[in-house]
């Protein structure tokens, strides 16, 4: 197999999932200089694959999976990490956690229903997101600075909570108006 440069989306995200290790351990390790700094990374790495994959047209079936799966495992292993160390709360990892499986119990239950699936994600999901980030790497830099930002903390759980809401409403109405319209066309 001969990789080109249109892998080169992939190969990060990939990069992007070998990080989640040791992000996770620096966390557990309380070593938050080395978590910050390995979260910016996976970040900035999530940025630049998907401003390289649209940008020169890189696109693939292969990266359309592998970008928010990084997305996810890293996401996810963190906010478990964090709740797990009793720095967010265990609610706010079970909403985040319910809604993504939501998702994929969505998506999959469209897939043996109806047939194949071509998933997008929506801004409200985008937006999602970005909260999560934006919250995970505010806890890390709080521990690692001991910085006062609480207010900053809970305004970050605030809107990472509206944005769940949002998003998976989203998600619902979508699915479930192209289910009903498929299950009409039948």
């Amino acid at each position: 197999m001969t990789l080109t440069r249109k892998d080169i989306p992939n190969l990060i995200s990939i990069l992007r999932i070998l990080l989640v290790i040791p992000v996770i351990a620096a966390l557990r390790e309380h070593q938050f200089g080395l978590a910050m700094v390995l979260f910016a990374i996976a970040g900035i790495s999530d940025a630049l694959d998907g401003f390289l994959a649209k940008h020169y047209h890189w696109e693939s079936r292969l990266g359309s999976i592998l970008d928010p799966l990084a997305d996810k495992l890293l996401l996810v292993a963190s906010f478990a990490t964090l709740t797990w160390l009793g720095f967010l709360p265990s609610w706010l990892l079970w909403l985040v956690l319910g809604r993504d499986i939501m998702i994929v119990f969505g998506v999959l239950s469209y897939h043996y229903l109806f047939g194949k699936v071509k998933v997008h994600p929506v801004w409200s999901s985008k937006i999602n997101t970005l909260f999560q980030i934006v919250l995970v790497f505010a806890v890390i830099v709080q521990h690692y600075a001991g910085l006062a930002i609480q207010d900053w903390i809970v305004i970050g759980i605030s809107l990472v909570v509206v944005s769940v809401v949002i998003s998976g409403a989203e998600y619902i109405l979508i699915w479930g108006s192209r289910a009903w319209q498929q299950h009409k066309s039948n």
